[in-house]
């Protein structure tokens, strides 16, 4: 009945319309459908919010009938500061997840079949109070690690860290930071004291050179590149040294193609010719940096015989990049996972930090550098907020006896000073017998953790595994309970993107089913484990970020809404933000770059005989991560449906593979089977596939073992491999779950 009533007013509608048409004036028909839509936009729910996809921190409001998604439009210029009016095509269009049918609508528990089995949200926390706590009390806290998730908001990631410390009783707390750009964050604070972007993204449109590597800006950060490009396009000179001749290559003055591994070694080149002659910022290295000497002793090793022998870059193309920088006035250098997913990545980040304080291109309009990070709120919830082993929120040491005794007294518990293991360390542990339990909310570490193989056996053999999610995903098929979470339409909180911004993240849809947001799950947990949370919203939650956070001391959810956003550090209610760190002085005891000596480093897997080619992987545009959203989105599988391996047109025709044919291949931990794709964007001795694709898992041939020793980043960029067609018989790989979240 009620369909054939919707049926008739349609029908109502078409004749009014046609009547409509022929009486009356465009002029005034035009008011009429604004008048009618205006009404139609009265009954949707509206928010202005940031993107829940990479951290460039695009804004726009989302326009809901409560149900789904239906727009994503512009908000106003002056409230989207980093993006203005644009988007990409998965802040635009990517919704599809929401009301996916394999969304977690109520808790899961695992019977004693070993099935799971719907529950209510009493039983289940039940559970996972008396699971974790078991281990708590039998073992100790130290027997316990939380992965918080990259994803979640500012307010729940401040909760991850205090639950594990407070309730947990564990300092193993980390998050997917540590997969991505934990070295950046390990080698910046150790040379400047933040690590982080010292820009702001303005700074890509006027500055008069943009160096850029291990970033495949275009596919990765699209908007950040539109804003590259219309500077390029304008005069600005633009460098790429990249393994791969990525998109953004095309718009480049110079693009160098350098060997995956060996970032340091060109830096290095770079800073030796420019300060061997006299084209560096004597004033500023003189006034504002320690250590220069030691760094002009150590990049004299890297002549340009050795430098072009070991990278693949020739001399004049180092000249050319040195001499480009040199005498531009000012230089913006931008890099992404291809120069920190390494087992000496830190290095490679300390080489730049180096060249960009040697030219004197820190502090000033068009300067600095920018990490461009990968998460949506990997930069807030991932550091800042300091669900570290490490650190308290702020990047406040957890060894500094006073520092600690300030949060003991804020959270009523006594909290160890000794470090706690990083992600790829706990599975390590956990093989050992040392972790027994695991709390992983929003990080699908079967997919996303090196090895996979590795991580599987691990999460199979724990204890006790909760998992809270979206979805029912790799890691959630190890869980002994799976808690539904929310996704960023249903929840109020704030997210920090690439350049520090602090924005407000907005309800505009109830969440789904039983689900909740994540500050709500671990509230209520917190107290079934004897705690006593009271908080009313996440703004509440921030207000206690303020007060024990200098560098979010003035960032409240009133004052991002009035202005906007504001950059950390933001120390009071009085202070504006932070444009540009470093104008007046480095956050170091001297107030001063330190500058870092980085010698030669290999990777720790280098091809053989038996593993002939090098193995890179990346991102492409039209997927995400691992898939959880994008997977989900069916507009856009239609442009990147399945995974492949690019592979040079020599090597194609030395193995007898044409494109679309299926190629295996093998590394040292395990193989996969993916179609061919050839093309000249890479090395003949190179290969590279795109990590989105749970179906092959390409992280079934990364090493879970070598680890760049200051941060525990893995070398996801260098894998030794061997390849062969994989002959008519064959099949794509395929896991056995579904599609899901991974790293940054």
């Amino acid at each position: 009945m009620q369909q054939a009533k919707q049926q008739a007013l349609e029908n109502v509608e078409h004749v009014a319309e046609g009547v409509a048409a022929d009486t009356l004036s465009e002029g005034k028909l035009f008011e009429v459908a604004q008048s009618i839509g205006d009404k139609r936009l009265e009954d949707l729910n509206v928010a202005d919010t940031t993107c829940g996809y990479c951290a460039v921190g695009c804004r726009f409001d989302l326009y809901s009938d409560g149900e789904e998604i239906l727009a994503a439009r512009p908000t106003e210029e002056e409230d989207a500061p980093v993006n203005g009016i644009s988007t990409c095509v998965k802040g635009k269009f990517g919704y599809d997840f929401i009301n996916s049918d394999d969304r977690l609508t109520t808790p899961l528990v695992r019977d004693e079949n070993g099935e799971f089995r719907e529950a209510s949200w009493d039983e289940a926390l039940t559970r996972v109070a008396e699971g974790l706590g078991d281990i708590r009390d039998q073992h100790g806290g130290e027997a316990l690690s939380l992965i918080a998730s990259s994803k979640a908001t500012n307010e729940e990631n401040y909760l991850m860290g205090k639950f594990a410390r407070q309730v947990l009783g564990t300092n193993s707390v980390d998050n997917c930071n540590r997969l991505c750009h934990s070295s950046t964050v390990a080698g910046l604070a150790k040379t400047y004291g933040y690590g982080a972007a010292s820009i702001s993204t303005e700074d890509l449109e006027i500055a008069d050179c943009i160096l850029l590597t291990g970033s495949n800006t275009t596919e990765a950060h699209p908007v950040l590149a539109t804003r590259i490009k219309q500077n390029v396009r304008d005069g600005a000179d633009l460098l790429v040294f990249d393994p791969r001749e990525i998109q953004i290559a095309e718009y480049a003055d110079q693009y160098s193609q350098v060997a995956p591994g060996y970032d340091a070694v060109w830096i290095n080149g770079i800073t030796r010719y420019i300060v061997n002659n006299d084209l560096h910022d004597e004033a500023f290295v003189e006034e504002r940096t320690t250590g220069f000497e030691d760094v002009k002793e150590s990049v004299q090793e890297f002549t340009p015989e050795r430098v072009e022998e070991v990278t693949g870059v020739p001399h004049e193309e180092i000249v050319s990049a040195a001499e480009t920088i040199a005498e531009a006035d000012s230089c913006v250098f931008g890099w992404t996972l291809g120069l920190t997913e390494h087992s000496h990545g830190t290095e490679n980040v300390m080489a730049m930090a180096n060249l960009a304080a040697v030219t004197g291109n820190l502090g000033k309009p068009g300067t600095g550098v920018s990490p461009f990070r990968g998460q949506n709120n990997v930069q807030g919830g991932g550091g800042d907020m300091g669900p570290l082993p490490d650190n308290f929120p702020g990047y406040q040491d957890i060894a500094d006896d006073e520092i600690r005794a300030k949060f003991e007294e804020a959270w009523d518990c006594d909290i160890s000073g000794e470090y706690g293991y990083y992600t790829t360390q706990m599975f390590l542990a956990a093989d050992d017998d040392d972790i027994k339990g695991m709390y992983i909310i929003g990080e699908n570490a079967a997919l996303s953790e090196p090895g996979v193989n590795h991580a599987e056996d691990v999460l199979e053999e724990l204890d006790f595994l909760v998992v809270q999610d979206l979805f029912l995903n790799e890691t959630a098929q190890y869980a002994d309970v799976v808690l539904p979470a929310s996704s960023f339409v249903e929840k109020t909180g704030t997210f920090t993107n690439t350049d520090r911004t602090v924005q407000m993240v907005k309800q505009v849809m109830e969440p789904k089913g039983d689900s909740r947001p994540d500050w709500e799950i671990l509230q209520d947990l917190a107290n079934r484990m004897g705690r006593a949370w009271d908080y009313d919203d996440t703004a509440e939650i921030m207000r206690e970020v303020n007060s024990l956070t200098p560098l979010y001391g003035g960032i409240s959810h009133e004052r991002v809404e009035a202005n906007g956003g504001l950059q950390w550090p933001c120390p009071d209610e009085d202070h504006p933000g932070t444009e540009r760190l470093y104008a007046e002085e480095f956050n170091t005891e001297n107030g001063k770059a330190n500058l870092q000596a980085v010698g030669y480093s290999e990777p720790a897997e280098t091809p053989d005989d038996d593993y002939p080619y090098t193995l890179t992987t990346g991102r492409v545009l039209y997927q995400y991560h691992t898939g959880t959203m994008t997977h989900r989105e069916e507009g856009i599988m239609k442009y990147t449906p399945s995974d492949f391996v690019e592979i040079h047109p020599e090597t194609a025709e030395s193995l007898g593979v044409e494109s679309g044919d299926l190629v295996t291949l093998e590394s040292r931990r395990g193989e996969i089977v993916v179609p061919a794709q050839v093309t000249d964007r890479v090395g003949p001795d190179n290969v590279f596939v795109p990590i989105h694709f749970a179906e092959s898992a390409v992280n079934r041939l990364t090493d879970e073992e070598h680890l760049d020793p200051a941060a525990a980043t893995p070398e996801f960029k260098v894998s030794a491999v061997s390849l062969r067609a994989a002959g008519p018989e064959a099949e794509p790989t395929v896991t056995t779950a579904e599609t899901t979240m991974g790293d940054d």
